[in-house]
């Protein structure tokens, strides 16, 4: 089960772009990394620019409210706002492993959290939960196919 737009946009009420149903199959916070169908989360400034996310496969982002967004983000691309990309990560991590939490196909495609930044992991005592259940999905993942 695949992390779907609209459950992204039910957490994310502020955004932009054209919303229809898109399921994304990697979400990541660094730019270079291949994202096909991605869900780009750009975390610091070493995660690189969403245009490069969008070169590697990225369909929509999360980006932080006081952030300017580049002149170049086309006009449909979805684009979800947020005061906090920390809070928004795990939001967003916790939303989806509440939705594949007992789902028993066995064959399951489930999306993939690639992760590269640390800081996230160290925010606060609730993110060490971020790393727990990242391990868990891929563990799900490795597991079902």
């Amino acid at each position: 089960m695949f992390l779907a737009l609209q459950d992204v946009a039910g957490l994310f009420h502020n955004s932009k772009g054209i919303q229809d149903d898109m399921w994304f199959h990697t979400v990541t916070d660094h730019a270079q990394t291949v994202q096909p169908k991605g869900l780009f989360i750009p975390m610091n400034e070493g995660s690189g620019e969403l245009l490069d996310a969008i070169a590697n496969g990225a369909i929509a982002a999360i980006w932080e409210q006081e952030r300017e967004l580049p002149r170049y983000t086309p006009s449909q691309f979805p684009i979800f706002f947020t005061n906090d990309l920390a809070d928004a990560m795990r939001e967003l991590i916790m939303l989806y492993s509440k939705k594949i939490d007992g789902d028993t196909n066995k064959q399951m495609e489930i999306t993939n959290f690639k992760l590269t930044n640390k800081m996230l992991l160290n925010k606060n005592k609730q993110t060490y939960d971020i790393a727990v259940i990242i391990d868990k999905l891929m563990n799900n993942k490795e597991r079902r196919g």
